[in-house]
């Protein structure tokens, strides 16, 4: 079985305040950010539910993925978001 490299977007609520991130175990990342074992953004401003993610064969095309997004304006996130998620439910609870 092949690893899986993921770039996960959060938010704080519905078109709040938003973070992207890049790891190889979404999991793992996304329950260290709900439970705020993660110093810095996501602590600071409550950035808890995962609203979206994308999954990569190698790191190179997460990084690259996550640095695209990063530039992206702020309708563009929020239209992403929307697209696969128009109620910005929590999906984290799909593998919890």
């Amino acid at each position: 079985m092949e690893r899986a490299y993921y770039v996960y977007i959060l938010a704080s609520k519905k078109r709040g305040t938003l973070y992207i991130g890049v790891t190889a175990d979404l999991l793992h990342r996304v329950l260290e950010h709900k439970n705020n074992l993660v110093e810095g953004f996501t602590k600071q401003y409550n950035v808890h539910t995962l609203v979206r993610y994308e999954e990569f064969e190698n790191i190179e095309e997460a990084i690259l993925r996550e640095k695209q997004l990063k530039k992206w304006n702020r309708p563009w996130k929020i239209e992403l978001i929307e697209g696969s998620n128009p109620t910005w439910r929590d999906l984290y609870q799909d593998f919890a």
